[in-house]
């Protein structure tokens, strides 16, 4: 192993939304894998607005675990991925792992995550083996990760598992970066020199529902694609050129067969151009959607309103410094 790949201090940033099913026996287990690492570290709970006793157990565990767990707390609920980026802000380690509450992905990773980063990656993703997810979720997250890979030319093979490890200076430069929506997997991954994926475990929910809806998935496609990309405009473009060689096309048709059979073909014409008109309408709509999307962000970004605004760190040592984005 190279000398300058070496890991010396960990961070592990966890997301937390309604997790105090699960959130103890998740703090215990990753307190157990990063000490079996042999490295320093430390475990940044970020509670996203919460409304059961995820907090209360945060603060048990910060005095359980003085020297070695934080908790921030987020004034509101933010999402996750702007919950992790204000994890980021905290971070002291040289090597960055996010992993979920839910404890689908199991801690016990972090070792593997640890020695594939040292191997010289700057960016460690994962593939969950035997998805322990219903059918509909894991034809979702496949058609999800088929889209982002055409769209944003990023050929990873699971976008969806947040357990991933990250090197000081990707977090930095992503911390840099002043967008209101943001895919982190993706966005790590257009500054990583060297980036890797190794398969991991993965388990049933210990208890509760997914916080993801189908509509909250949609959602996220959007934003990933909108946020990271501009592959929506380029694909209307093709498909407005398509229109309108098949508006080309038709028109001919329409006129080869209206000297062949008539006025009568197609009552007149009128049949077709209702159909006609429909097909441009609908495009049209589209294509304002997604125009729509796009000016959007540009909104939000000119605001220039916070990611996110931390209320309370409890377990931070002095010389740390709390970086608010």
């Amino acid at each position: 192993m190279n000398e300058e790949n070496c890991v010396n201090f960990i961070s592990v940033v966890v997301p937390v939304y309604n997790e105090e099913a699960c959130l103890e026996e998740l703090i215990a287990r990753c307190v157990e894998s990063c000490e079996n690492t042999g490295k320093k570290f430390e475990i940044i709970l970020v509670d996203d607005g919460s409304s059961d006793r995820s907090t209360a157990i945060m603060a048990t565990a910060v005095k359980k675990h003085s020297d070695a767990v934080v908790s921030c707390i987020l004034n509101r609920n933010y999402g996750q991925h702007n919950a992790i980026m204000a994890g980021f802000s905290l971070v002291r380690g040289d090597l960055i792992i996010t992993i979920d509450a839910d404890l689908q992905n199991p801690p016990e990773e972090i070792p593997n995550l640890v020695s594939a980063a040292e191997a010289g990656n700057d960016v460690v993703g994962t593939v969950r083996q035997q998805r322990r997810d219903t059918l509909f979720r894991r034809f979702a997250s496949k058609i999800i990760n088929k889209i982002t890979q055409q769209a944003t030319g990023v050929h990873m093979k699971d976008y969806g598992c947040m357990l991933r490890a990250y090197r000081r200076n990707i977090v930095d430069a992503m911390l840099q970066c002043n967008e209101r929506s943001t895919f982190i997997p993706v966005l790590a991954n257009g500054f990583a020199r060297n980036s890797c994926e190794i398969p991991v475990a993965h388990n049933e929910r210990v208890a509760g529902n997914s916080k993801y809806s189908v509509w909250k998935l949609i959602n996220l496609q959007f934003n990933l694609l909108t946020c990271m990309t501009t592959f929506p405009l380029r694909m209307l473009s093709l498909i407005g050129l398509l229109v309108s060689v098949t508006g080309i096309l038709l028109g001919a048709l329409i006129i080869v067969m209206r000297f062949a059979y008539g006025a009568a073909w197609a009552a007149d014409g009128v049949f077709t151009l209702f159909a006609v008109l429909f097909f441009i309408a609908g495009f049209q709509l589209i294509g304002m959607g997604l125009l729509g999307e796009y000016i959007g962000r540009i909104y939000y970004d000119v605001r220039a309103r916070p990611r996110y605004f931390i209320e309370t760190i409890n377990g931070r040592r002095p010389e740390s410094k709390n970086r608010e984005k």
